[in-house]
């Protein structure tokens, strides 16, 4: 038996990886995330395809964001997703194993500034939608 593969964030000749690539684009643009930013990781790093940085306003929203976003990638792909930081909410990080997401309340993105740690000299555009 053969499981369907997701149909609401696929088009014809798109990647699994692509698909979950924009779902998840999808899910925080539908949350409410702020200053989204898409890092593609393919060739230049092993841990992942592409990072996402977003933020939301409050700790309750960064962890709200996290949990939907994990319950979505378990609906439409199957694949459970590991999160850590969901206690305190201030920075969370969302693996699901092609694309990581890091969740932060605006104070500490800006701190720890992760944009420009995996930036690999590339110009960065934030992403609503890719």
């Amino acid at each position: 038996m053969t499981l369907p593969t997701p149909t609401d964030t696929t088009t014809p000749g798109m990647s699994e990886v692509d698909a979950l690539h924009r779902m998840v684009l999808a899910s925080l643009d539908d949350d409410q995330a702020v200053e989204t930013v898409s890092i593609p990781l393919a060739g230049k790093s092993t841990i992942a395809d592409y990072m996402v940085i977003a933020s939301g306003r409050s700790s309750r929203q960064v962890a709200s964001m996290a949990t939907k976003l994990a319950e979505r990638v378990k609906a439409e792909f199957g694949r459970p997703s590991r999160i850590e930081g969901l206690p305190t909410a201030d920075w969370v990080l969302i693996d699901t194993g092609d694309v990581i997401v890091h969740l932060f309340r605006p104070e500490v993105r800006t701190f720890y500034n992760l944009e420009r740690m995996w930036a690999f000299g590339d110009t960065l555009n934030p992403t609503a939608h890719a």
